[in-house]
C-alpha cells in the first residue's frame, strides 16, 4: 500500500464531497416540475413537444400504482424494442462490419440487461454489435433506465416529504426532465472530455494494420501479424455508461481497453462520474425533507462503507499471492494478474470497489484474477444491496428501505412506535421494506443453488472448487443486483445461462421496484407527527452507526454461508492458514 494510492483515495473522496451539493441542487431543480434550470430557454420547447408526443399532461400527478404501471409498461416496450433491434441488426444501417443477428437467447439476455440498468454482457461488443445496435438499441437504455431509477428515488423522497397526499409525482415528467436537463448535458460534457483524452468517437469501418517486422531491439526482424483495430462512437457511450451507472462496455475489455479509458486522468474522472449522481441524491433527500443533516448522515454512512471496502480490497491486492515465494518471486509488489499496468493495484482496487458499490458493471481489471479477499470485496458490495452510493436512484431508495428497517428495529429495542422524519412506521411499511430486501436475496441464492447442482450451470465454469462457486455466485449476484460486472472465468453465453441471468435481472429490478413504490405511496398518505424528545434522531453518530450496522447485518450476513464456501475457503487454501490478513 503506497502513498500514491492513499493520495488518490483521499482526492477521490474529497472531490466527491465537494461535488455532492452542486449536483444535489441541480437534482432539486430538475426533479421539481416547476424548477428552473439554465437550460430552460433552449430545452423547454423540446420538453413540451415530448409531453405532446407522449400524450401526457405534465400538471397531472399519479398515485403510486399508476406511477409504477407507467414505469413497467415503458420498460416492457423498451425491452421489446431492443430485442427487435438486436435480432434484426443485419438488416439495419450503420453496420460496416456486416455483423449478423444475435441468437434469440443472447438477444433476450442483452435486452433484459440494458432495460434493467444491469448491462451484463455475454458478448464482445467489437465483434458482435453494429454501430446502430450500440447507439440506438443500447445507449437508448443507458439514458432511460438511469432516468427510471432516479424517478423511483424521487417518488420515494416525495412520499417522505409530503403529508396526507395520494400522489408521488408523474413518471413521464420525471423521465423527460431527468434526460433533458441532467443526463444529456452531463454526458455531452463528459464525452468531450473523454474524447480529449483519446477515447475514440467516430463511425469509421475497422482499421486493418499491415503486417511487418520488428524494427529495433530484441524483437528486430520478428514478424508482426496484421491487426484489426476497432473503431466506433465509444466516447458518447462511455460517458452515459458511467454517469448512469450502466457499465456496459463498447469494447469487450471495458474500461481496461485503451480506447475506452486511455489515461490515469480519464480513469479517475470515470470513477468520479459513477458516484456523482448517487452522491448528489443524498443532498436532494436532505433538501426535500427539510433536514440537510439527515442527507449528510446518509452520505457519511455510504462513505464509511465505501472506505472500508476500498481499503480491504487494496490491502488484499497489494499483498499478492504468497505462493509466489515458492517460485522464487516476491509477492510484495502486489497481484498484477488481470490488471492494466497503466493503472496498477491502487487504481484497480479503487475502481473495483466503486463500480460494485454502485450498480455499474464497468471494470478496469478482471475481477476473476483478484486474490480471494480482493474478489470478496466486489461480491459483498453487490450483496449489500448496492446501497453504498449505489446506482443512480436505486442506491438511494435501497438505503431508505434500510433506514426504515433500522428505525423499526431501534423502536422495538426502546419500546416505542418507530418514526422516520415525522412519519410513523407501521406494519405495512415494514412488510414492503422486508420484501424489497428479500427479492434479490432469493434471486441470488436460488439461481446460484440451481446452477451449482445443474449440468447447465457447471458446464460454463472456467474453474473448479471454491473459485468456481464464486464465479456462479458472482454472476447471479451481479444479475440480481443489476450490477453487470463478472468473474469472467464463467462462460455465460449459453441458452440456459442467458435465460437464467435475464430472469434474475428482471426480478432484481422490477420485482424490487414495486414494493419500493408501495412504500412511497404509504409514506405520502401519512400525516406528520410532531417531533418530541423521544423521537429517533436521523442524524449524528448514533444514527450513522445504527444504519451501517443494519446494512452489514441484514445485507451481508445473509450471504455469509455461501461466501464461506467460496472466496473465504479459497483464501485459506491460498495462504495455508486460518488468518484472513
Amino acid at each position: 500500500m503506497t502513498v500514491y494510492g492513499g493520495l488518490q483515495l483521499a482526492l477521490f473522496l474529497g472531490c466527491l464531497f465537494l461535488l455532492t451539493k452542486p449536483v444535489g441542487l441541480c437534482l432539486v431543480r430538475v426533479l421539481d416540475p416547476g424548477g428552473r434550470t439554465w437550460l430552460d430557454r433552449p430545452l423547454k420547447p423540446v420538453e413540451r413537444l415530448l409531453y405532446r408526443f407522449l400524450g401526457v399532461d405534465p400538471a397531472k400527478e399519479q398515485d403510486w400504482r399508476s406511477y409504477t404501471r407507467s414505469l413497467l409498461l415503458f420498460s416492457l416496450a423498451g425491452l421489446l424494442f431492443t430485442y427487435a433491434v438486436l435480432r434484426l441488426q443485419h438488416l439495419l444501417p450503420l453496420n460496416p462490419q456486416r455483423f449478423g443477428p444475435l441468437a434469440p437467447d443472447l438477444a433476450f439476455n442483452t435486452a433484459a440487461s440494458f432495460t434493467t440498468n444491469t448491462n451484463w454482457q455475454n458478448y464482445a461488443g467489437e465483434t458482435t454489435l453494429s454501430y446502430f445496435s450500440q447507439m440506438v438499441g443500447l445507449v437508448f437504455h443507458n439514458f432511460v433506465s438511469a432516468a427510471a431509477g432516479i424517478a423511483v428515488a424521487a417518488a420515494l423522497v416525495r412520499g417522505l416529504a409530503r403529508h396526507a397526499s395520494r400522489t408521488v409525482g408523474n413518471f413521464w415528467v420525471d423521465l423527460v426532465r431527468v434526460n433533458l436537463y441532467l443526463l444529456l448535458p452531463m454526458s455531452l460534457v463528459l464525452s468531450l472530455f473523454l474524447a480529449s483524452q483519446g477515447v475514440v468517437q467516430n463511425f469509421r469501418p475497422y482499421v486493418k494494420t499491415a503486417a511487418g517486422a520488428g524494427a529495433t531491439g530484441a524483437g528486430a526482424g520478428n514478424a508482426i501479424a496484421a491487426q484489426v483495430l476497432p473503431q466506433g462512437p465509444a466516447a458518447s457511450q462511455v460517458a452515459i455508461k458511467m454517469l448512469g451507472t450502466n457499465g456496459g462496455g463498447f469494447f469487450n475489455a471495458n474500461a481496461a481497453h485503451p480506447y475506452e479509458n486511455p489515461t490515469p486522468l480519464s480513469n479517475f474522472v470515470q470513477m468520479l462520474a459513477i458516484f456523482l449522481i448517487p452522491a448528489g441524491l443524498t443532498y436532494y433527500l436532505g433538501r426535500k425533507v427539510k433536514d440537510r443533516k439527515h442527507g449528510w448522515a446518509v452520505w457519511t454512512s455510504m462513505a464509511l462503507l465505501f472506505l472500508v471496502a476500498a481499503l480491504v480490497c487494496w490491502k488484499a491486492e497489494s499483498a499478492g499471492n504468497p505462493r509466489l515465494r515458492t517460485l522464487g518471486l516476491d509477492p510484495r509488489g502486489g497481484s498484477m494478474e488481470g490488471k492494466e499496468v497503466r493503472f496498477g493495484v491502487p487504481a484497480s482496487a479503487l475502481f473495483a470497489t466503486v463500480t460494485t458499490d454502485a450498480s455499474c458493471g464497468a471494470v478496469n481489471a478482471m475481477h476473476d484474477s483478484f486474490t480471494p479477499l480482493g474478489g470478496l470485496v466486489p461480491l459483498v458490495n453487490i450483496e449489500l444491496g448496492e446501497v453504498v452510493f449505489g446506482g443512480v436512484g436505486s442506491g438511494l431508495y435501497g438505503m431508505i428501505v434500510f433506514i426504515v428497517l433500522a428505525v423499526f428495529l431501534t423502536g422495538l429495542m426502546v419500546g416505542r412506535t418507530p418514526e422516520y422524519l415525522g412519519k410513523k412506521i407501521e406494519a405495512y411499511d415494514v412488510k414492503v421494506s422486508v420484501l424489497t430486501i428479500l427479492v434479490p436475496i432469493f434471486a441470488i441464492l436460488g439461481f446460484s443453488a440451481a446452477a451449482s447442482v445443474g449440468r447447465w450451470g457447471l458446464a460454463g465454469l472456467g474453474n473448479a472448487g471454491p473459485h468456481g462457486l464464486s464465479e456462479i455466485i458472482y454472476a447471479f449476484s451481479s444479475a440480481a443486483g443489476n450490477n453487470g460486472s463478472a468473474f469472467a472465468g464463467l462462460d455465460g453465453n449459453t441458452p440456459a445461462y442467458n435465460v437464467a441471468l435475464a430472469l434474475a435481472m428482471l426480478c432484481g429490478r422490477f420485482v424490487m421496484i414495486v414494493p419500493v413504490m408501495a412504500l412511497a405511496g404509504s409514506l405520502a398518505r401519512k400525516k406528520l407527527v410532531p417531533a418530541d424528545e423521544a423521537s429517533f434522531p436521523v442524524s449524528g453518530a448514533m444514527f450513522i452507526g445504527i444504519l451501517v450496522g443494519t446494512v452489514v447485518i441484514v445485507g451481508a450476513l445473509t450471504f455469509l454461508p455461501a461466501l464461506a464456501l467460496g472466496p473465504i475457503v479459497e483464501h485459506f487454501l491460498m495462504t495455508g492458514s486460518g488468518v484472513l490478513f
